[in-house]
């Protein structure tokens, strides 16, 4: 290797590493309840992490650096949108320890993740990441942090920075159809 194919490698390596803790940092900021003693809460937070952290990882172990840039800007959107609200939108949690409630941040980053592994690499991955962000959601109603039309809200938003931004891998992608009741599915491939 050459001078100067080995420091564009260092360089590389180096964006790759700024970009992953980055990401867990925006990950780990809205952590607040993290370490609380309800089990359903700490499940879903893990769970919350552990979703965008797969797809994010995928772009990676692909080599997949289109829908690593994707990912970023659903996820940078996300974010942007989900705390934009939650310091517009003054509404008390349920629990009464803030007003932050509208809407969820757990709920939003886990379908966000869900809805890039589902769009980006067939729904055959993102049906369990979707099932993983349903459960993130039903967490947060559960332990008392949100009211079911503020997880309704993080999922629409999670969903919607993803849906834009992201476009299909290589290969078929599987998608859901529904429709005045016509319910199906649509097969796609990218050329």
């Amino acid at each position: 290797m050459t001078k100067s194919h080995h420091g564009l490698a260092v360089v590389r390596r180096s964006r790759r590493l700024w970009s992953c803790a980055l990401l867990l940092c925006s990950l780990c900021a809205p952590f607040q309840g993290a370490m609380a003693s309800d089990g359903v809460e700490n499940a879903g937070s893990i769970i919350r992490t552990l979703i965008p952290a797969v797809a994010y990882g995928t772009t990676f172990y692909l080599h997949d650096s289109e829908g690593r840039s994707q990912f970023y800007k659903s996820f940078f959107t996300n974010l942007a949108v989900t705390y934009a609200l939650k310091a517009t939108v003054d509404k008390t949690r349920p629990d009464g320890s803030n007003n932050e409630s509208f809407p969820s941040g757990h709920t939003s980053v886990a379908f966000q993740g869900a809805a890039f592994i589902g769009k980006r690499y067939g729904m055959k991955y993102g049906i369990p990441a979707y099932l993983g962000a349903t459960f993130v959601a039903w967490s947060r109603v559960e332990s008392d942090n949100h009211y079911t039309v503020d997880v309704l809200a993080g999922a629409a938003i999670g969903i919607t920075a993803s849906l834009i931004f992201t476009k299909p891998y290589k290969g078929f992608v599987v998608t859901p159809l529904v429709d005045n009741g016509f319910y199906g599915v649509g097969i796609s491939k990218q050329w």
